[in-house]
């Protein structure tokens, strides 16, 4: 996967915005130490838009972050913002709020002190100060901490301090590096639903970053998925999950990570493994024959046969984990490590054989270099 140029897909423009009030990357890259932490990439993000980059960490997330915000000056490219090459203009003279998920705030200073600090800064009026602060401190559910000092406050309450004094700023840009990882899950749950309702009335040009592919869904919006300094797909975000272009967004986006099987196509059969086979079923039989990479989600395993094309595998069971209502299935195949999601408890014992299920439809086939052939044909429904 070497020796690409990140090319991305620019997203339909929002209805009723201005035609500059865009964010452009051209060609933007980044060098630390004679290290590239981010490759040539050319990314165009519009005005009134909800932006996450999904990648694991050291995928070069923040780097490209701080890229967009100023904090950090391009190899090579230009970044253009509004119309205009922001490249080599200080954070400090752009409409710019980032949160980190390590908050920072002024602990001499009161909660609603923090809130309102921006705005002081940018000559805002003292009525209007208080109106934003007291609306945002209510969405952030702050207002009883109002007058205390950041380290009266949890872990939790800090950051959606930090957060609060971000979004009053009405910035044009709005950068969000994990800002939900330190809060509790009932907190995050809210805020995901919350979050993308503000950025849409905002205007603003928002980017989340995520190492969850999760909470890209929730968030919805455009989803640019990244590995080790590279985009390697942009586009709305359930079209990205459904049809990655390669198996490396594949991965990314999935979590569990998505299973792979290098098979070969031979008449009827596919073959894979020690000399394993089975008959190619459903769509798999249309393919030419030759080698193939297949690719399937952890959800679509399943420990039954439920439908008449369903391929049957052979496994050994090394794990499971249990989540309630579902079974995690750690499972080695031939020395392939696969992971299933299997609906309800299962009285399951390690080591023993297990016979998993794949219908034919769930699988995504990808060529030796990892390039997209042919996506599950449920996701071209969904």
């Amino acid at each position: 996967m070497h020796g690409w140029r990140n090319t991305v897909v620019r997203c339909p423009r929002p209805q009723n915005k201005g035609p500059d009030m865009t964010l452009e990357l051209k060609g933007v890259s980044k060098m630390v130490e004679g290290q590239t932490h981010i490759y040539p990439t050319d990314l165009t993000l519009e005005k009134g838009t909800m932006n996450v980059l999904l990648g694991p960490t050291l995928s070069g997330k923040t780097s490209l972050m701080r890229l967009m915000a100023g904090l950090d000056v391009p190899a090579t490219g230009q970044i253009i913002w509004q119309g205009e090459d922001v490249t080599g203009m200080r954070v400090q003279d752009r409409k710019v709020a980032m949160v980190y998920q390590q908050f920072i705030n002024y602990p001499s200073m009161t909660v609603y002190d923090n809130i309102a600090s921006p705005m002081k800064l940018m000559g805002v009026g003292k009525a209007e100060i208080d109106r934003r602060v007291r609306e945002t401190a209510e969405l952030m559910k702050l207002t009883p901490m109002l007058d205390r000092k950041p380290l009266e406050l949890s872990g939790g309450q800090q950051q959606r301090c930090a957060l609060a004094r971000a979004l009053v700023k009405n910035a044009g840009l709005v950068l969000l590096d994990e800002p939900l990882a330190n809060l509790d899950y009932k907190l995050r749950e809210e805020l995901r639903i919350e979050i993308p309702k503000i950025f849409e009335e905002s205007g603003s040009i928002f980017v989340y970053a995520t190492t969850e592919p999760e909470e890209a869904l929730l968030l919805g919006g455009n989803t640019a998925t990244l590995w080790e300094g590279r985009v390697t797909q942009f586009g709305p975000t359930p079209e990205v999950y459904r049809q990655p272009v390669d198996a490396t967004t594949a991965r990314v986006f999935s979590d569990p990570p998505m299973n792979f099987l290098p098979i070969a196509k031979s008449g009827g059969q596919l073959v894979f493994g020690n000399n394993q086979s089975t008959a190619a079923k459903g769509r798999l039989a249309e393919l030419p024959d030759g080698k193939y990479l297949a690719g399937f989600r952890p959800n679509h395993l399943e420990i039954g046969q439920h439908s008449a094309d369903a391929m049957s595998f052979t496994t050994r069971l090394t794990v499971t984990e249990l989540t309630g209502s579902e079974t995690f299935v750690h499972l080695d195949h031939h020395g392939e490590r696969w992971v299933g999601l299997i609906h309800g408890v299962h009285d399951l014992k390690l080591g023993d054989d297990l016979t998993v299920w794949l219908d034919p439809r769930h699988v995504y086939v990808f060529d030796e270099q990892g390039k997209m052939i042919a996506p599950a044909s449920y996701a071209l429904a969904a």
